[in-house]
């Protein structure tokens, strides 16, 4: 997030109205429509309808969250509207982030350069505010539009955050391509609740989220443009909230560009496609692997694989003239193993639904850290 790369979102809004399509099916709503849909939650879920919660209004696929991670993927829905338009936003906002991500650009051409220059995501991620139709509803709505389907959320009360993630649409050609050219990743996005803060954080982020306006039904656009969709912040404003949530002050400097990029490394075709190997590699190649809990984050049942990468920091210049280091983003690596039912399978009949599917809160947890203070400082001894 260089200074010179952090503009106000007002001067390009023009843009939007020309980039911004119309979803082909009834089914998706707009977001203008979504952020005013009365419906009631089901009673299966009450924890999600509480006051200013912004995934409430997505309870119309939440049925599909309790579905166990061992069961197979149901049928998968087909991609909505114009593919090659979907994944256009898609490179620009893995454009923004790997210019903005030295540490996550160098892995992702050492990993080419070992597997033959193709890559599979296995998801990508974003953070954002619980507050103001700033949350999860703001950046989940451009998915929406193109197919993807809302799945399970994942709750984290010790940083007061709550997830939703969502699996991709299917499409007609999935073994070419490289990157967001290849197979659709899922997406995982997260919100900050903003109402469990104290008075002067919320104070801090409800004066941000205000100013922008309008500035959450162009999320994606910000994404994929690189800009905050809110004025900069002042250096006081930042440090206060990075003192009682990092991932406030993350959000307040990073808006809406991309958290991480996930490489799936069992779609690796070489040695590297084992995480463990891939995990020696990279730090025998001078990267720092987040160290919490362990570098290698194992969920309960031992089928889902994670690490990653220490975040970057990168000069931002504050509304008041101070240009301090802040942290910017990382890559993660996830290795999906196949489900107990399918271990017999032969290797080359193994198929994405045969593996484990979904995300783990203790994963997941220790992934947060990639982006603290701790962990930066770490990197940088």
């Amino acid at each position: 997030m260089e200074a010179a790369a952090v503009t106000s979102f007002s001067s390009i809004f023009p843009l939007y109205s020309t980039i911004r399509t119309t979803p082909r099916s009834s089914t998706f709503l707009s977001l203008r429509s979504l952020t005013s849909f009365p419906s009631p939650l089901p009673t299966s879920f009450p924890h999600l309808s509480s006051p200013g919660n912004s995934v409430s209004l997505l309870n119309r696929s939440l049925c599909t969250a309790t579905r166990s991670h061992m069961e197979p993927e149901p049928p998968v829905p087909p991609f909505q509207g114009a593919e090659s338009f979907f994944r256009n936003v898609l490179g620009s906002m893995e454009t923004v982030y790997l210019n903005r991500n030295p540490t996550a650009k160098s892995v992702l051409e050492l990993v080419r350069s070992v597997d033959n220059d193709r890559i599979c995501y296995d998801h990508l991620a974003f953070r954002t505010f619980g507050v103001n139709g700033y949350g999860i509803d703001s950046m989940a709505q451009f998915f929406l539009d193109f197919g993807y389907k809302p799945r399970e959320e994942l709750r984290f009360p010790a940083k007061k955050l709550r997830a939703l993630w969502f699996s991709p649409p299917r499409i007609s050609h999935t073994d070419t391509g490289t990157g967001v050219h290849g197979p659709l990743p899922r997406i995982f996005i997260s919100e900050l609740l903003v109402d469990q803060m104290s008075p002067p954080a919320q104070e801090i982020i409800r004066k941000y989220t205000e100013i922008s306006g309008s500035g959450n039904k162009h999320a994606a656009l910000a994404s994929a443009q690189g800009f905050l969709t809110w004025e900069k912040p002042l250096y006081s404003e930042f440090q206060q909230l990075a003192r009682e949530s990092e991932y406030a002050a993350w959000t307040l400097v990073n808006g809406y560009a991309v958290n991480h990029v996930t490489i799936s490394t069992h779609q690796l075709k070489s040695h590297l496609r084992n995480i463990e190997m891939l995990n020696q590699f990279i730090e025998e190649n001078g990267f720092k692997l987040n160290s919490e809990g362990g570098v290698l984050k194992v969920s309960p049942d031992g089928l889902l694989l994670q690490s990653s990468t220490v975040a970057d920091s990168v000069s931002f210049q504050f509304s008041d003239g101070v240009t301090e280091s802040v942290p910017c983003s990382y890559i993660e690596f996830a290795e999906r193993l196949v489900l107990p039912q399918y271990k017999n399978l032969p290797d080359k009949e193994v198929k994405e639904y045969h593996r484990r599917d979904g995300f783990e809160v203790g994963n997941a947890d220790k992934i947060f850290e990639s982006t603290s203070k701790d962990q930066l400082t770490r990197r940088a001894a």
